[in-house]
């Protein structure tokens, strides 16, 4: 005989300091949220393993594929500034500590960005040949102001396009990636002394400005 009591009883709430926060429907309604809420929190290990899931983005549109592509070049500008800067040695210590980290993420998000454009039938923009000031890569300040700029245009550009993305799926994995991107330039922030969480709410900017503002490192 089934359990009649556990079929009706309401799933289990999501809880904070012991006290529901979230009251669910039904299971399936908490398991969708779990899912999502891992996507987000878990970082870039889980974003790239839900990136390549075809199925989860079977429905890709021409204007998701186009947003996804538009994010693989910044991802690219990201990894290539951190790869220099770690392989020429301007960081030590505790920054390097830090900072090694980040290029990690960035090198993972091209690789997830580029397998998912594949999964789904695109072709993914080939990387161009940046150009930096010059001085970036020999001096600890300049290569970190320039990290927190890089750092603060890729959260802005991945809130700006949350409106126009069409799929859920790829909206979630979107929106992880976004949330890596904020720690990051969290953490630049506080090794430039700088305010790490200046504002109670991301601003975001169209893709056309971020690419005017990103136009003076790419080079080709």
């Amino acid at each position: 005989m089934k359990d009649f009591a556990r079929m009706v009883r309401p799933a289990a709430p999501v809880v904070f300091g012991g006290q529901p926060v979230i009251n669910f429907r039904d299971e399936n309604s908490r398991r969708r949220f779990l899912k999502t809420a891992a996507v987000i929190g878990a970082g870039s290990t889980l974003v790239a393993a839900t990136l390549r899931d075809q199925m989860a983005f079977a429905d890709a549109s021409a204007n998701d594929l186009e947003i996804l592509n538009y994010a693989l070049t910044l991802e690219y500008l990201e990894a290539d500034f951190y790869k220099q800067g770690i392989d020429g040695g301007v960081l030590e210590g505790r920054d390097l500590e830090l900072v090694e980290p980040i290029g990690e993420h960035e090198q993972a998000h091209v690789d997830a960005l580029t397998q998912t454009i594949k999964d789904l039938g695109g072709t993914p923009a080939e990387k161009p040949q940046f150009v930096y000031p010059d001085g970036t890569f020999d001096d600890k300040d300049m290569f970190l102001k320039n990290a927190s700029a890089f750092e603060e245009l890729g959260v802005t550009a991945y809130h700006g396009q949350v409106p126009r993305i069409e799929d859920g799926d790829i909206l979630a994995a979107a929106a992880a990636i976004a949330g890596v991107e904020s720690r990051h330039a969290a953490v630049i922030a506080d090794l430039l002394g700088e305010n790490p969480f200046p504002a109670a709410f991301e601003k975001s900017m169209t893709m056309d400005e971020v690419l005017d503002a990103a136009g003076d490192f790419i080079e080709s």
